[in-house]
């Protein structure tokens, strides 16, 4: 025997026979086979072997788990729905596995909207008239922000999904903890205060406002008014990450933008690093691509410049010939001009000189050329005789004559006869 056996009291129960004794009484209770039970919905989530739900009291908000096997849910007139007010009737049982007592349902009647979602309801409309959800006071997040608050429980497991989160993707970003409860009556006021001391503190850029899953009753908290209203009146962009991939609260409502988990609210809030780096490198790349294709377009430009220069000089060469010979051809122009002109004068000159000795001028002015037989130009009267015949020339004509007599004076007067 062990020694510890011998401190036993007779007479004592093991853990299995203080369940088998409760499962008795549950099971053996003609008050509980069957029982109708009357609750509102709180939550109601899916499961291969069926559908798992809980019940809220709306007097004290006690809390009864019931479990709807999958073969018996095609037969209940309505499938539980969170916020409806349902009678349930069924069977309690004791799950001995956790020591937890279940309502079995073989029907679900609903009953109508739950007081719950009622006061969800009413509250959401007032708050969206107040323009607390309006989509244009939602604020683009910063692109690179060095400080975040995180609003959540030390103790949950989200806070460490956003510190691994945030770590990996953007190694050296500050993250600021304002821890709250997340959980309970408490929970609101809690967060409110959390709220209000990151704005206190003036250093984050982006808030993250999350917790982890739970039930309707867990997250009920993020539809408080004093939640909403945080969130709504913070300075900063504020993401939520509460639950997974539920309903929107109303903190969801009023935030800058939801994500569906803590760990997504943190991929959200900063960049990936290595996303960054991959960017920058593409666009590294590309202006290098660009760099090259502009200096191949220089390169291209000044082989042509260069080519331009080894044709200057010929090309200068050449206008410079044309221009000489642009002079020569002024300067032959120009001096044929003078010559044409100077043997124009001359030519006058000479026109002149031949009028002034044209015989027929000294004939026209009343003298005569006398020509003898031989037809020589007679200049002295020594070579002539009486009785030879000349020829004169006049102005007009001619006439043949016969010396009578010659003398070296002036004419003989004519006798009259």
């Amino acid at each position: 025997m062990h020694a510890a056996d011998s401190l036993i009291p007779e007479g004592h129960l093991t853990v299995a026979g203080v369940t088998d004794y409760i499962q008795s009484l549950l099971e053996g209770d003609p008050q509980l086979r069957p029982v109708w039970v009357v609750g509102e919905v709180s939550s109601c989530n899916g499961h291969g072997s069926g559908l798992f739900f809980t019940l809220r009291d709306r007097e004290d908000d006690s809390i009864l788990s019931g479990v709807i096997w999958k073969s018996q849910v095609s037969r209940l007139s309505t499938v539980p729905k969170v916020g409806e007010l349902v009678l349930v009737g069924g069977n309690v049982r004791l799950f001995r596995k956790q020591g937890k007592y279940q309502l079995y349902p073989f029907q679900v009647l609903a009953l109508g909207a739950g007081m719950q979602a009622l006061q969800y309801q009413q509250l959401r409309d007032r708050l969206m008239a107040e323009g607390l959800f309006d989509p244009r006071r939602k604020r683009s997040l910063p692109d690179h922000p060095q400080t975040i608050a995180v609003v959540t429980s030390p103790q949950a497991a989200a806070w460490g999904d956003i510190q691994s989160t945030l770590g990996q993707r953007y190694p050296g970003i500050r993250v600021l903890l304002s821890p709250t409860g997340v959980q309970g009556d408490r929970a609101a006021a809690s967060i409110e205060r959390a709220m209000a001391r990151v704005v206190a503190d003036g250093r984050a850029e982006l808030v993250i406002l999350a917790r982890g899953g739970g039930s309707a009753e867990d997250l009920a908290v993020f539809n408080d008014e004093r939640v909403v209203r945080a969130v709504a009146l913070c300075p900063y962009p504020v993401i939520t990450g509460i639950g997974h991939q539920r309903d929107e609260s109303l903190a969801d409502l009023a935030a800058d933008f939801v994500a569906e988990t803590p760990t997504a609210a943190a991929k959200q809030a900063v960049p990936d690093l290595e996303s960054l780096i991959e960017a920058h490198r593409h666009r590294q790349q590309r202006l290098e691509e660009v760099m090259l294709t502009y200096l191949g377009g220089v390169r291209s430009h000044l082989h042509q410049l260069r080519q331009r220069l080894d044709i200057a000089p010929i090309q200068r060469q050449l206008n410079q010939e044309q221009q000489q010979l642009q002079q020569l051809k002024q300067r032959l122009i120009h001096a044929s001009q003078q010559r044409l002109q100077q043997a124009q004068q001359r030519h006058q000159f000479l026109r002149d000189r031949l009028t002034t000795i044209n015989p027929q001028i000294v004939l026209d002015r009343g003298y005569a050329v006398v020509r003898n037989a031989q037809g020589e130009i007679v200049r002295t009267a020594e070579d002539l005789k009486p009785g030879r015949v000349l020829s004169v020339k006049l102005a007009q004509g001619w006439v043949k004559v016969k010396i009578t007599s010659t003398g070296s004076e002036g004419p003989a007067p004519f006798s009259q006869s």
